[in-house]
Order: structure tokens, then sequence, then C-alpha cells
């Protein structure tokens, strides 16, 4: 077998096609680790090491997990085709007006948060991952793709309307991939051997090669790499968001993931991996301080200039923080305030220049905390 895996024929006569069959990991020969490599992998650790110290420092860390979290959501769905925004999933009538391209990112939420909750009693595995997979897809288009169950058909990437004749990549048959998984599970816990951002890149490119699911793969494979970091003892907190450099680089990341397969090339894929971890944790490390930034300014200028609705002014700011998108009734029923006081600290909000209106229909305004939105809204534009 060649080092990454080959093709195997399936069927015959009008009916034959050929399925990838992966390898088993570790590679075989080993990895080369060049000086370029070394140098990167270095890079991401100490990166990596930095935004999980930056988070343990953080009195409100919650807060930028719930904000990563979402905006991680996001950007993995956009990689798939969604085509929602930062603003759609912070629409305070979220409930109201909910569609299937912001259902995408919800489950996706659901999905993290779920996983995280099963971690503290399940190590990440097959039956870790059908249980991610079935909140992912329940209750959304992808629902008749057998959620939470590994697929029982063949499967295939292409462009929409591909057939298994025109794909351009047909992933393990049932056979190939049910064993590529219980391969992937021993490799994941019992290969002490290598440095583990680089097992991490290895287990993402099994894990999209062998595309256990009907459908959702993607999405499952980019949130293993968070979950792994984590596992592994790497990062506390959700706060990278490596989608962000794969979005960026799409392309480029189909094409490592293809060129591993058809050539055997891990370790390109590995340093464009690690690049995009210490890229992502550069950035997130950026983003929290600019957003600490921000927020000291913004309770400065409260603080100084707001009379006797000071403590209910506070209240509004402390949940904008949360949800940089509000309407009048909903927050005074979340600060328990009264209707004309959280109308009256929103107005002061809008005189200290924190607050913008942006929406103005007979029943309702709605309120942007644009500058804390505009950070957030980095990478994530259609």
């Amino acid at each position: 077998m060649k080092r990454a895996g080959e093709y195997t024929i399936n069927l015959s006569g009008i009916l034959e096609y050929q399925s990838f069959c992966p390898s088993a990991l570790p590679p075989n020969p080993k990895l080369n680790l060049d000086d370029d490599m070394i140098k990167v992998l270095s890079e991401a650790n100490r990166s990596l090491g930095k935004l999980e110290g930056l988070s343990s420092r953080i009195p409100n860390i919650n807060l930028f997990v719930s904000m990563y979290i979402r905006k991680e959501a996001l950007l993995s769905s956009q990689i798939e085709g969604t085509q929602a925004t930062l603003d759609d999933i912070f629409d305070p009538y979220l409930d109201e007006n909910i569609n299937l391209e912001v259902e995408d990112v919800i489950n996706y939420i659901k999905a993290l948060d779920y996983s995280n909750q099963r971690l503290c009693t399940l190590p990440i595995s097959n039956r870790f991952l059908k249980e991610v997979h079935k909140v992912l897809l329940l209750g959304i288009r992808g629902e008749e793709k057998n959620p939470g169950e590994l697929r029982n058909s063949q499967n295939w990437i292409g462009p929409k309307g591909s057939t298994l004749k025109n794909a351009k990549f047909i992933p393990p048959n049932l056979s190939d991939m049910k064993q590529a998984m219980s391969d992937l599970e021993n490799f994941i816990h019992y290969d002490k051997s290598i440095d583990v951002l680089i097992k991490i890149a290895l287990i993402h490119y099994q894990f999209e090669t062998i595309h256990p699911f009907l459908d959702g793969n993607g999405r499952i494979g980019r949130l293993l790499i968070n979950l792994l970091l984590k596992e592994n003892s790497i990062l506390t907190y959700d706060t990278l968001y490596i989608s962000y450099y794969l979005k960026r680089n799409r392309i480029e990341y189909y094409d490592r993931l293809m060129d591993v397969r058809l050539k055997g090339h891990y370790e390109e894929w590995i340093k464009f991996f690690l690049k995009g971890i210490f890229e992502s944790a550069e950035n997130a490390i950026s983003c929290i301080n600019i957003i600490l930034e921000l927020q000291n300014k913004n309770r400065g200028l409260i603080l100084s200039n707001v009379g006797r609705s000071k403590q209910t002014v506070l209240k509004v700011m402390k949940l904008l923080e949360s949800n940089p998108i509000i309407d009048i009734r909903k927050t005074s029923k979340m600060i328990k305030m009264s209707f004309n006081a959280t109308s009256n600290a929103v107005n002061e909000l809008i005189s200290l220049g924190i607050l913008k209106q942006v929406l103005n229909k007979e029943r309702y305004r709605v309120f942007v905390y644009e500058d804390y939105l505009a950070i957030l809204r980095e990478g994530t534009e259609l």
C-alpha cells in the first residue's frame, strides 16, 4: 500500500468505481521533521501557550468563550456554503426569524456545547463522535442523513450534481470505512510517539478522508480540532477559531488534504495546519486584547458621564457584551428592569456613542454595539 493509502475497485461493469482506502496512522515511512516543521511547530505551541495564559487571567472568560464559539460555528458553517452572518446569529428576534442557514450555525453551537459536557464523561471515540453528530444534524435539513450513525452507503465529494463517475474524491467503501474508523480511534488513544499538534493535524486529515457520515463531516472534523486541544490539556477554553484560517485559505485547505491522498505529502499538510494554529492563536490573542481595551474605555465613559441611572446603564452594558444586538423590550426582561428605565439607559449609551440604532419599525427598535460587533465580524463577511 502507498504511504497514504490506495484506491479499491468496487462493483463491476458500468457500476464500477474506485474508492480510497487510507493507510492507518502514523505515516510510514515516518514523518520528516525538518527545520521548517520544527520552527512552525514551535511557533504554534508558543502561541497556544500565550493564549492559554491570557485566557486564565481574564475574569469574564466565559463571555469570550461564548463569543468565540459562535464565531467558530459561523465560520465552520460558512466553509460548507452556509449563507449566514454574525448579525443573523445575534438577531434578538432569532427565534421568530430563524431560517435553515442560521439553523445550521445554531446546531453547531449546540453540538460544541454538548461535546464539551460529554468530554467530562467520555473520551473522544467513535461513540463520542456519533453522539455529537446526532446533535449537529437533528431537526435541520441534514436530518434524513442518519444523524448519529456512521454512513450505510457510499458517499463522494465533488461539485453539486456530481456523481460517483465524476466525483473529485470518493472516500472509503463501507468495509474500509469501518476499519479506518477503528484504526483512527486506536491512534487517538494509544499513539503517544508524536507531538500532540502534529497528531491533531493527522487526525483531522484522516477523519476528513474517511468521511464517515453522510453529512456534516467537515463541521465535525473541525470541531474535533478544538476538542482534541482540550482533551490533551493544551487549551482549557474554546478560544481558538481555526475555521477563520481555513475559510480564508479554503482552496489550499482542500488541495493540501487531496495532496496527501494522492502523493502522501503529510509533511506539507502538517505545516499548513500548524501555520493555521499559530495564526489563529495570534488572532485570538489580539482580538481579546482589543475587546478588553474597548470594554475598559466604555466602562470609563459610563462611570464618568452617567448620573443616577449609572447602575442600569452598566447592566445594559454587561448584557451587550454577550448580546451586541438588542431591543428594549427583551433587554428590560433580561436585566429585570422596567421598560422606561431600560429605554433611558439605552438612550444614555447612544449619547455616549456606544450604541447605535439600526432598525426602526412600528413595533420595535433595534440597537447595535457596533464597535464590539465590528471586532467579532472580522473574517465572517460573506
